[in-house]
Parts: C-alpha cells; sequence; structure tokens
C-alpha cells in the first residue's frame, strides 16, 4: 500500500547500540498491509525475514484478488484475512490480534528498505520511543511524483500547525511502534489516512518519537499504486479537520464563534448607527440576523467549552490505556 510521498528531511538524533542485543530481548513483529501484491510480496517476506531473523512475519491482506495470500503463506509469511475494504481497517485488525513488544509495519509494495529495519527496532528500543519513523529519502525520480511530495509536506505542515511539531514524512508507511502505543491506539480511519491518525495520536498523548531516514524506491515493473493522489489526499484532509475537531474541540468551535461573531457585528454597524440618528430600526431582518448568528456563535462556543472538558477526559483514558504496558527496556535493564 501507497503513502503520499515524503520529504528528503531526517532527524539523526539516536545513538544506536547492538543489534542482535536488542533483538534478543523482544518479541517482534512485522506487520505487513496487502492489497493486489503478488509482484512483490515474496521479495518483502524474504527480505524482512533476513533483516529481522527471530520476527514473526505477518502479512494481513486486504481481499486480494491475485493471489497475494497464497505468495506470502509460501514465502513463509503468517497469512491472515481482513475483509473490512481500507489500509486503516487492515491496520485495526493488524493491532489488535497480534501481540508482541515492537511492531514495524511496511506497505508490501516493495519500495521500503528491510536493511533499515534493524535501526528502527534498535532506535525504538534502545531511545526509549514509542514510534520512529521510517522518513523517506530517494534519488529516484520515479520513486514518487511531485504531487506526492508536494501533497505530503502540504498536509504534515497542516498538522504541525493545528497539534504542534510534527515529522518531516508523517504519511510514511515504514514505522516502528511499542506495545504501549499500539494498544492504544484507537484506529479510527479505513484508509490512506490512517497514517495521519498514528501522527496525532502520538503528538496528542506527547510520547516521545523520533524519525530515522531510510531509502525508498521506485515500485518495481508490473507493480502499480493503490493511491490516488486527490481523492486520498482529500480523504486525508477531512481526517485532519476531523482530528481537529476531535482532538481540539474549543480551538475548532471557537473558529465558528469568532466567525460569527465578526460577521454580526459587521452587520449591525449600519443598523445601529441608524439607530442612532433617528431612533428608528426600519431593516428589522437584518436586525434579527444579527442577533441569530451571535446567539448561534454563543451556542458554538458553549460546545466547545463542554466538548473540551470531555475530550480532557477521554484523554486521560487513553493514557490510562498507554500505561498499562511497559515501554521496551534497554538491554541490561530489568523489565
Amino acid at each position: 500500500m501507497d503513502n503520499l510521498s515524503g520529504s528528503e528531511d531526517v532527524r539523526p538524533h539516536v545513538n544506536l547500540e547492538s543489534v542482535a542485543h536488542v533483538r534478543g530481548d523482544h518479541r517482534i513483529a512485522v506487520l505487513v498491509p496487502c492489497y493486489n501484491e503478488a509482484t512483490t510480496i515474496s521479495a518483502v517476506v524474504r527480505d524482512f525475514r533476513q533483516a529481522l531473523p527471530d520476527a514473526g512475519i505477518y502479512v494481513f491482506d486486504n481481499n486480494s484478488s491475485d493471489g497475494t495470500a497464497d505468495i506470502a503463506h509460501k514465502a513463509g509469511a503468517i497469512v491472515r484475512t481482513v475483509s473490512d475494504q481500507g489500509k486503516g481497517n487492515v491496520i485495526r485488525r493488524m493491532f489488535a490480534d497480534v501481540d508482541a513488544d515492537v511492531y514495524v509495519i511496511v506497505d508490501g509494495d516493495g519500495t521500503y528498505d528491510a536493511k533499515a529495519a534493524p535501526k528502527l527496532v534498535e532506535a525504538l528500543v534502545s531511545g526509549g520511543f514509542d514510534m520512529v519513523v521510517g522518513t523517506r529519502v530517494s534519488d529516484e525520480r520515479d520513486a514518487y511524483r511531485i504531487g506526492h511530495r508536494f501533497g505530503n509536506r502540504l498536509l504534515t505542515q497542516c498538522v504541525a500547525a493545528l497539534f504542534g511539531t510534527a515529522f518531516t514524512d508523517m504519511l510514511s508507511g515504514y514505522r516502528a511502534f511499542s506495545r504501549r502505543f499500539v494498544k492504544s491506539f484507537p484506529a479510527h480511519a479505513s484508509g490512506f489516512e490512517t497514517e495521519t491518525e498514528l501522527t496525532v495520536h502520538a503528538l496528542e498523548l506527547r510520547m516521545p518519537v523520533t524519525e530515522i531516514g531510510t531509502a525508498y524506491s521506485a515500485r518495481p515493473e508490473g507493480s502499480e499504486s493503490k493511491l490516488n493522489t486527490w481523492v486520498d489526499g482529500l480523504r486525508i484532509l477531512f481526517m485532519i479537520a476531523r482530528l481537529f475537531k476531535a482532538e481540539r474541540p474549543l480551538p475548532f468551535f471557537s473558529l465558528g464563534f469568532f466567525f460569527c461573531a465578526l460577521l454580526s457585528v459587521i452587520l449591525a454597524a449600519p443598523v445601529f448607527d441608524e439607530y442612532l440618528r433617528t431612533g428608528l430600526v426600519p431593516r428589522l431582518p437584518t436586525a434579527l440576523l444579527c442577533a441569530a448568528l451571535m446567539l448561534f456563535g454563543a451556542i458554538l462556543l458553549t460546545c466547545g467549552i463542554v466538548l473540551e472538558t470531555v475530550t480532557r477526559g477521554r484523554a486521560e483514558m487513553k493514557r490510562f490505556a498507554y500505561l498499562q504496558y511497559a515501554a521496551p527496556q534497554p538491554p541490561g535493564k530489568q523489565r
């Protein structure tokens, strides 16, 4: 499965220790969501088996019609099927069904470098992070289209503006997660907007996160992208708006209040001016409209205040779910 493509900027501030040592102390699951990836899935399973020989490789097939599930099974993966269409639905099922200490999720299209997987795992455990994003770095012109790169940067900046510091490649499909992240993730998204939800979940709970640059290549010949630039871009944008309303209700409804109040004042100005000059209100419909707009704005503000309290309670519950699980401990420390 594809994502809108990423930026070349990374944050290289992770100290890496022994990969084998880290892997030996933790159960690792590699999760591969797939839809019609028969051309690439065998190589993906093989490459990640070599990169993380102690990990379980799980391929979750999403109604493929090209034999992806059979090929993945023959390649040695644990194959499961998700009937609800969409990457978000697949990730929801993955996170619910698979039990591990460290989770690595990667698209099954063969565009991500399996050799970087040990670094992602190592950074997660040694650095005490809950999510490590494999930021895509590529010199191949065909690896991603200009529209994808622009869309990724635009949407990433939207999330940064609304929720605080985000990532340089928010929509990367290559990540490592802690168990506490996975088991506290609500997973509301159904499609490609799931990466946005993953990002906002980490920002809302103020989880420790980081990025590591990983090689990103073009799809092999015969493999087709499932991403529709405009449709999926709009779905991601709508998901950002929904998350803004759900996670930041007071600012969201305050915008409606200020718009209604401003419009009411602008329309009321000539009515008040005429009343002060003549003592009459000949434009009664306009006066009623101004009063209705101000009242509606007050209702919006009240909704924002009430929902802000509700959201704080929801955030606390998610925090409690997050704290139920211990973080992966660095080698040599007691769990």
